[in-house]
């Protein structure tokens, strides 16, 4: 019924329980699961778990935060993404937040090689013509600029893609549609200081809506400050049901149904 549309089953959290976590799936009716990729060096872990499991799909790609690993050429994102059961390029994108703390002080104009990554993950979707699952995080301009400059822009022959865990603002989201993107709810629209997050979650169209738990991070409420895991997908879809005046069941099937139309490749 639920499917679960970003997560990191492969983080040590997640993976030594794994069996566990399948059964407690099993039993919220989240009956699917696409493992998000972070690095090209944990892409054998991720793509083994959908090899391994007929309702779990997987992505290439390296976050746009992680440094001091294998940095990937179109090519190698190309190769991988022609893999079985590989679905997506990501997660890919800007992540900005905390330049002084978490960057060493450096400025945005020394975070370019998060940029030109960030352009080498667009230019392999669009080769392959297969979604990007896309992280953005106090970039939402350079993130929003460099997609409509590499062909990004809602016109036909465009790889598309989700702005997945969606923080941002109303405009941001607005400016996602209008390049024909999907917008992702996390658990963060269930905190109680995310209202700006749930009148996203009841502007965006229905058929651009998807779900997700991002875990092993960012737990729902009731679940908050604890391990994530897929099988709490539900309480987001819950919180939107809510915002919408929808039954859940109803938020379940059509985000479902949107999962299906994005990463086209879950019905071959």
């Amino acid at each position: 019924m639920f499917t679960d549309s970003h997560c990191h089953l492969n983080f040590p959290e997640l993976q030594s329980r794994l069996p566990e976590i399948r059964a407690a799936m099993a039993e919220a009716e989240v009956t699917r699961a696409l493992c998000i990729c972070t690095t090209m060096e944990e892409f054998e872990a991720v793509h083994g778990l959908a090899l391994a499991h007929d309702n779990f799909w997987a992505t290439v790609g390296v976050h746009p935060d992680t440094e001091h690993m294998t940095e990937p050429e179109v090519a190698d994102l190309v190769q991988r993404a022609g893999l079985p059961r590989v679905v997506a390029i990501g997660e890919t994108g800007l992540d900005y937040y905390g330049m002084q703390d978490r960057k060493g002080g450096r400025s945005i104009a020394d975070l370019e090689w998060q940029r030109q990554r960030f352009r080498v993950h667009i230019r392999a979707a669009r080769e392959v013509q297969k979604p990007l699952v896309i992280h953005t995080r106090s970039a939402s301009a350079d993130t929003l600029g460099i997609l409509r400059e590499e062909g990004e822009d809602g016109s036909p022959g465009q790889a598309g893609g989700v702005f997945h865990c969606f923080t941002e603002t109303m405009e941001v989201a607005r400016a996602a549609l209008d390049l024909g993107y999907y917008i992702s709810m996390s658990g963060i629209v269930t905190f109680k200081n995310a209202q700006d997050l749930r009148d996203v979650a009841a502007f965006v169209p229905l058929e651009r809506l998807l779900i997700e738990t991002d875990s092993p991070y960012l737990a729902p409420v009731p679940y908050r400050g604890k391990i994530n895991s897929p099988a709490y997908v539900p309480f987001v879809a819950r919180q939107i049901a809510e915002v919408r005046g929808m039954r859940v069941e109803e938020v379940a099937e059509v985000t479902s149904r949107n999962f299906d139309q994005l990463f086209k490749g879950v019905l071959a």
